[in-house]
Formats: C-alpha cells, structure tokens, sequence
C-alpha cells in the first residue's frame, strides 16, 4: 500500500502555498518575497495627502469603502484606519500613486485575519499594480480582474476561494506573478493562459482544479516556477513545458498525471526542484546522461508513480541535490557508487521498489543524511558498519530486503 512517509512533508500543506518543506523551496519563497517587498518600496508609500491634491479621483476611495464594508470580521482592528477621517492613501496596506491622486496602485492587506467575500468593487481600482490578500480566510468567487490591466503582482494564496479561475485574467497582461495556492477552487486552467507572456511565476497549487495542463503555457518563454502541484490535473504533461530556458520549479506533484517524463524536461540546466510525486506517470524515468543534464538540481521528487529503470552513475555527479525521492515505484537493479557523492543529501527515499545488491559503497558516505528509507527493496550482505558514520541520522528504514550479518555496534 503506497503511504506517504510520515517523517517527511513529501508534498506541500495549505500553509506553505504548495511549496515542499525541504531548504531549497524555503529559499525559492524568500525570494518570491523580497521581490514583493522590493515591488512595494518602489511604488512608493504615499505620502502625499490624496484627499487634497488638484484632481483628486474619488473612485478607488468608493470601491475600498465597498470592500471594508463586505468584511465580515477583522478581529485585529487592521482596517481600523479606513474611514472618512483619513486620506485613504495613508490607510492600512494602502499605496496610492504619486502621480494620479487618489488612485491606489497597492493593496497589500496579507496575513492580516481578515475574512468574508471580496467586493467586486476591487475591479474598479484600475490602476492597481500589487494586490495581496495572502493568508487571510477570504472566500466566495475571485475579484473581477478584467479591468485590472496595470495589475503585476496578483497574491491570493491561503484563502477559501471558490468558483473557476476566470478567462478574463489573460486582459492582466502585465501579469508577473499569479499564487492562488491553497485555495478551494475548480474547474480548469485557462486555456488561452499562454495570452501573460509577461508572466514569471504561476502558482496554483492545492486546488480542486481539473482537465489538462494548457499547451499554450509554452508562450510564456521566461516562466521560472510552475507549481500546479495537488490538484486534480489529467493527461500527460506537454512536451513544451519543458523548453523554458530559465525554469528553477517545476511542481506537478499530487495529481493524476499519465504517460512518460517528456524527454525536453532533461535538458534544463536551471532547474533546481522537480516535483512530479503522487501521479500516475510510467515509462523509464532518469535517462543515463541524468547528472549531465539537470547539474543544478537541488530536489528531486518522483515518488508513488510506475516508472521504472535503474539510477545512472550519473546522478553522482549532481553536487547540490539535498533531496531525492523515487519511493512506491518500480525501479530496479543497484544503487551506483556515485550516489556516494552526494555529500549534501539530507533525505534519501528508495522505499518499495526493486533495487538490489550492496549498500555498501556508498551508504557511510552520506554524512548529512537526516531521513535514509531503504524499505521493500532487494539489497543483500550485511548493513555497513559505516552507519556509525551518519551522526545526523534520525530516521532510518531497512525493512523487508535481504540484508544478512549482525548490525554493527561501532
């Protein structure tokens, strides 16, 4: 029975957006976050009173009137600023620009308890770049966006969202960043998405969402993360998502995916996480020239799908890799020397599969291995007396192999 390993967050919970647990993906969010906090300084804080400036624009002042009015609870007092008293532009999580009084180019009111539906009056702050509702309890149908043409940064992870994912979000074209992780939302990816060619980050992990993934994805030429992560995608994963040239994520992981690891997929030299776990995906999985091809590959998960072959000697030769993950499939034949390499490996999960033979050439030389599963495999002789070697071992899973020989007590 396929289980997921109780010792380690193997796939992402609603509180981290869809990001795995391990350092690299804690990394990738803390730069997805000092851009944001870069975006925010550079438009500025609004300091001029928007209230008494010659052509002062009431309408963003109306519609944020009509959002803390849909507000069911703020139990934090946040939008305590928001009245009459105060020139909208100074209050909470409010920028407004500098050069069109009045209007609001920032709403940035993130992890703030907020909750109840989004007014459909956001739809009328036409000069919104930056709209961050984050970690909030949010809900009902997204905001109406297809008025929102200056929109660059659009940030609704960790909400109750509902409802689909509107076509009318390709007329956001200066879209950079979409997170709507963590969200309850169905239906399908739009399929003209390919429209946001300025698009750098797509995040819609930890959804109900449904049908293909969109083709038209390969328009979008300098995509860096793609996390669709722990929905409920089908079919097989395009040929071309594997041709961006700078892609550092890709997290497809927890869905019900089908056919063979497109083979363009081995030929970034960029990419960092590779998340394709808890599908459906079968064929042979890492091709021989493997460590050649993905050099800066940090995590590695493939675990609970029925793929096959055997590891290449030259996975060794990738030095960054802090986590690889092929548990629950049908890999076969021993484990190279080379894994031996592999001096930042922290977990290694082979559990059920079909490897054989020794561990021992390069089992003590993991130094930093924190979670070692060996589980259901095949592998004969004896447990190295090298284990003495893992000082930073906490979980280790021998079961049900062939193993022989007393275990060592050096």
């Amino acid at each position: 029975m396929q289980e997921r390993l109780p010792f380690c967050a193997l796939r992402p919970s609603k509180g981290n957006g869809g990001l795995m647990s391990a350092n690299q993906p804690v990394r990738l969010t803390m730069v997805m976050l000092l851009s944001l906090s870069s975006l925010l300084i550079s438009y500025g804080v609004g300091e001029i009173c928007c209230s008494t400036v010659p052509g002062y624009n009431s309408t963003d002042l109306l519609s944020l009137l009509d959002f803390k009015r849909a507000i069911i609870s703020d139990p934090r007092q946040a939008l305590s600023s928001w009245h009459a008293g105060i020139p909208h532009c100074q209050w909470e999580g409010v920028t407004s620009s500098l050069t069109h009084p009045g209007r609001v180019t920032v709403l940035n009111l993130g992890e703030l308890s907020l909750s109840g539906p989004v007014s459909p009056s956001v739809g009328n702050l036409t000069f919104l770049k930056i709209l961050n509702l984050t970690m909030n309890g949010f809900n009902g149908e997204l905001p109406p966006l297809d008025r929102l043409h200056k929109l660059q940064q659009l940030l609704l992870r960790d909400n109750s969202f509902q409802g689909t994912i509107p076509d009318t979000i390709t007329n956001c074209s200066y879209l950079e960043t979409i997170d709507l992780s963590g969200n309850f939302l169905i239906g399908k990816i739009p399929l003209n998405i390919g429209l946001l060619s300025n698009l750098y980050v797509l995040r819609i992990s930890k959804n109900n969402l449904t049908g293909t993934i969109p083709p038209s994805l390969k328009n979008i030429s300098q995509l860096l993360l793609i996390s669709l992560a722990d929905n409920q995608l089908t079919g097989s994963i395009p040929e071309e998502i594997g041709q961006f040239p700078n892609m550092w994520g890709l997290l497809l992981g927890g869905n019900r995916l089908s056919g063979g690891i497109p083979a363009t997929l081995f030929n970034q030299s960029f990419l960092q996480i590779l998340d394709l776990g808890f599908n459906m995906m079968t064929g042979k999985a890492l091709p021989s020239n493997f460590g050649d091809t993905l050099p800066s590959l940090t995590w590695l998960g493939l675990s609970s799908n029925k793929l096959e072959g055997h590891v290449p000697v030259s996975l060794g030769k990738i030095s960054g890799l802090e986590t690889l993950d092929l548990s629950f499939n049908n890999f076969s034949g021993h484990v190279p020397i080379s894994l031996g390499n592999l001096s930042g490996l922290t977990l290694l999960n082979l559990r059920f599969n079909k490897f054989n033979g020794s561990i021992e050439g390069w089992f003590g030389k993991l130094k930093n291995m924190t979670v070692l599963g060996l589980e259901e495999n095949n592998f004969t002789g004896p447990i190295p007396c090298s284990i003495g070697d893992l000082t930073k071992l906490r979980k280790l899973y021998l079961a049900n192999n062939e193993f022989e020989g007393p275990i060592c007590s050096c």
